[in-house]
């Protein structure tokens, strides 16, 4: 904001009661002391996301570059209307005349006994939208990179935010400023012998699963694909062709879902490269639990996955039975 006077922010909590001890600033805090430095660019709105949503693609739309907050993308559906047929739709329909910069924020996934309301995984939903961008950093270094250059995208972008990166995740973020490229996966991992490609807070679950799998001789690459639409495909596709085995780790439903639209298209272009078939591990096709025993089973974890990357192993590599 010191560096863009059109970058806004607004949503629900925001100030989080700015001038009272205690202050958060959001639910968990990255907006705390904002509204201290930029009391004319940050504010909260009422909790009416259609109102604030729509005010948001307004306000992209004629200069601002705003950042809307919705908490959990659960709350997507009451403004559901302004993120599909106006966001997404109107740099195309006016023959791009006009640009829609607008970043709404949500919180998203399980892990912090939120219900089966404040817990889901919709990125899928959105990446089907043509005209959106959306984005899911696995950690903290790659948020704020990534953040920083959707704020700068010209496009409308839904930002990802898994709420264990909140509370389970942690890393030396640099102070200075810097953007990582949209569109672009990274291996975290690098490895011969199979090909895991994990979403989100299932990155951290993979990179467990690959240790498993370097104890019995078998290395793992892991690819972090941190942008879902645009999708850099090209690296899955590289990675494959190094492995010829896939694994696909997401913790949404298995459901017309980003895992199986990697699955999908490996199978399809890169076919030939393949000496098994692509696996998914996947939460399952259902609300999330309240109960913390049967959410902590319900996504993915580093011994499902290490299984699943065995079934796709000939004998001689798997050493476990």
């Amino acid at each position: 904001m010191a560096a863009d006077p059109s970058v806004v922010v607004f949503g629900e909590d925001n100030i989080g009661g700015t001038g009272c001890d205690g202050t958060l600033g959001h639910a968990w805090g990255p907006t705390r002391g904002l509204h201290n430095q930029f009391p004319d660019k940050v504010f909260d709105a009422p909790i009416t996301e259609a109102a604030f949503v729509g005010a948001a693609v307004g306000a992209a739309a004629t200069g601002l570059r705003p950042v809307a907050d919705l908490l959990f993308v659960d709350f997507a559906g009451v403004c559901f209307d302004q993120i599909l047929n106006q966001a997404a739709k109107l740099r195309y329909m006016v023959g791009g005349k006009a640009k829609v910069p607008l970043v709404l924020r949500a919180m998203w996934g399980t892990g912090m006994r939120r219900g089966a309301q404040h817990s889901q995984s919709l990125y899928s939903l959105f990446a089907h939208i043509p005209g959106l961008k959306v984005v899911a950093p696995s950690n903290p270094v790659d948020a704020k990179g990534l953040l920083a250059a959707s704020i700068q995208d010209d496009d409308p972008v839904v930002f990802f935010e898994h709420k264990m990166l909140y509370f389970g995740s942690r890393g030396v973020v640099p102070e200075q400023r810097y953007t990582i490229p949209l569109g672009e996966a990274k291996v975290v991992r690098e490895g011969g012998d199979v090909t895991i490609v994990a979403i989100g807070r299932m990155v951290n679950e993979a990179l467990g699963a690959a240790e498993r799998l370097a104890a019995e001789g078998v290395e793992a690459e892991v690819v972090d694909p941190r942008t879902l639409s645009p999708f850099d495909f090209d690296t899955v596709y590289a990675s494959v062709e190094k492995t010829s085995r896939l694994v696909v780790v997401d913790e949404s439903s298995p459901r017309c879902s980003i895992a199986t639209d990697i699955a999908g298209n490996v199978a399809e272009h890169r076919f030939g490269s393949l000496s098994a078939a692509v696996r998914t591990v996947t939460g399952p096709h259902a609300p999330v639990p309240f109960s913390p025993v049967l959410e902590d089973a319900f996504p993915p974890n580093a011994g499902k996955i290490a299984d699943a990357a065995r079934a796709t192993l000939p004998a001689s590599l798997s050493k476990a039975s």
